[in-house]
């Protein structure tokens, strides 16, 4: 067996983040940063992961974890979906004690809403799964990352496992799956990251106890964040980048009124907002992480440098047709 390296994307939820926990429909838009995974085999039964990025390293042998860099805690709760995920794939393998080593580097910020477990996962799959010239489908990548992802986020749309397998542009909603939505267009954005990293779970428990606390006034805002996406859909279809930005501006107020916006996210909003942006809303879960702007190529450098000048580190993003992808081997 020879090393593989297999890579897959990060993703921005353009509407409908939160309400696709209960049914509602979410569009979900793979971006250009990837996160990459190098599979080896070893020597020994040894199960090594190295995560480059997040400067983690250790081993698994006889499914007893031991630690040889950085954080004990850290790492176990880093690397449990991966492992989760490699022992799936070993599952189908006639030699489910052979040793491996795993090496990740992302270019996608950690706990951001940027999909960044999601991709990993997906892509040490496919590695794993092509180093050992397995015939995984897409469809069992999707499946294993979808298991890991609820290891790491408790209630799991299946959202960021989709996207980190198929790319693109998609139509998502927990009834029906999904469906690739047909966008030629650019979508110009520019990605603000807070830098401040937060837990995904806490927020949907956040929002789940609203609904709970509140069901006649959580029930109307479903039916306006479902409404939101449909119309969203028809703009995206006809490239009216203007009605995607006032949409955007609507689902944000949704978003804020849950309680899921903070401080930090919302300097970023205002100044996107204030430097052009046709609009901005806070992407995944809130309480921190990234907020996404809408804006004409004209304005994207204008609205990054109001986002920098608030105290967050901005980025360009691209959309990618590319989903879970093998680069070598």
């Amino acid at each position: 067996m020879i090393g593989v390296i297999s890579s897959a994307p990060a993703k921005v939820i353009l509407f409908g983040e939160h309400f696709v926990v209960y049914g509602e429909p979410a569009i979900v838009l793979a971006i250009d940063r990837r996160s990459y995974a190098k599979v080896e085999n070893r020597d020994d039964r040894r199960l090594f992961i190295h995560s480059s990025n997040l400067n983690l390293s250790g081993y698994y042998e006889d499914q007893v974890f031991r630690i040889q860099q950085g954080d004990y805690k850290e790492a176990r709760l880093k690397f449990n979906p991966i492992k989760l995920a490699i022992d799936k794939v070993l599952s189908k393998y006639q030699d489910a004690n052979i040793g491996l080593n795993v090496e990740i580097n992302s270019t996608v910020p950690v706990a951001a809403g940027l999909g960044s477990s999601a991709s990993v996962v997906a892509a040490v799959t496919a590695a794993v799964g092509a180093a050992l010239k397995m015939n995984i489908s897409k469809e069992d990548i999707l499946r294993i990352a979808f298991e890991a992802e609820k290891v790491v986020h408790g209630t799991a749309s299946g959202v960021d496992p989709a996207i980190a397998t198929f790319g693109g542009a998609l139509l998502f909603q927990t009834d029906t799956g999904f469906k690739p939505l047909e966008v030629k267009a650019d979508i110009p954005l520019v990605i603000g990251d807070t830098g401040i990293q937060r837990s995904t779970r806490l927020q949907v428990a956040k929002v789940r106890e609203a609904k709970e606390k509140y069901p006649q006034v959580f029930d109307p805002l479903t039916r306006c964040a479902q409404e939101i996406v449909m119309r969203a859909i028809d703009a995206l279809k006809e490239n009216d980048l203007d009605s995607l930005g006032e949409l955007m501006n609507i689902n944000h107020a949704l978003l804020y009124g849950l309680g899921v916006s903070d401080e930090s996210l919302e300097w970023l909003v205002t100044a996107a907002r204030k430097a052009g942006a046709l609009g901005a809303k806070l992407t995944g879960a809130g309480g921190g992480g990234c907020m996404i702007a809408l804006a004409r190529e004209e304005k994207l450098g204008a609205v990054s440098e109001a986002i920098q000048t608030r105290g967050g580190t901005p980025f360009i993003a691209k959309k990618t047709d590319e989903g879970v992808r093998i680069e070598q081997g």
